[in-house]
């Protein structure tokens, strides 16, 4: 049996929802970073989620369901791929340890959890850092500066960068 690994669609339309629903039956697993918001109309308070990160969805499966895929998504969404030695596109598989450490951060619900752009080498040039204690216990990332909070930056790799809200010092250990 094939192992199943964790692979990003770029969806189009902000339509993360419908796709996830349409390819539950073909995929193992999926998952969309989501916020919560509490919104409040005609008096009445109700809590909202929705996507962190408005286009993408992560799919688990086999590469060859993966690559099966491609043309059930066309039009909806494309998946990050690379080429192969062969000069053939294949789907970009995400690590599993980089993508838990992903999903330990934006499936907590925390407050000031931010998407912040593009994996860019820029989120980089920090320390890198393992959280120890608190909510994010167990992540690990880059600590940089953004809008005068140090914050945890997880990324994944030539995808997306997500930061955190403010962690304490006394819960980052450097890693080496």
């Amino acid at each position: 049996m094939t192992e199943s690994n964790w692979y990003a669609l770029k969806v189009f339309y902000n339509k993360v929802f419908d796709l996830r629903d349409a390819l539950a039956t073909l995929v193992d697993e999926t998952y969309i970073p989501l916020s919560s918001t509490i919104v409040e109309r005609g008096g009445v308070k109700k809590k909202i989620e929705r996507p962190l990160i408005s286009s993408l969805l992560f799919v688990r499966t086999t590469p060859d369901t993966a690559s099966s895929l491609l043309p059930v998504i066309e039009g909806r969404a494309m998946m990050y791929t690379r080429t192969d030695a062969n000069g053939r596109r294949v789907p970009v598989v995400i690590p599993e340890r980089e993508m838990n450490i992903f999903m330990l951060v934006t499936s907590r619900g925390e407050w000031g959890v931010e998407y912040i752009g593009d994996d860019m080498p820029r989120y980089h040039s920090g320390d890198r850092v393992r959280v120890i204690d608190g909510p994010f216990k167990g992540s690990e990332g880059h600590i940089v500066r953004i809008k005068d909070d140090h914050r945890l930056v997880v990324t994944v790799n030539g995808l997306c960068a997500v930061a955190t809200g403010y962690i304490p010092r006394a819960f980052l250990q450097k890693v080496e």
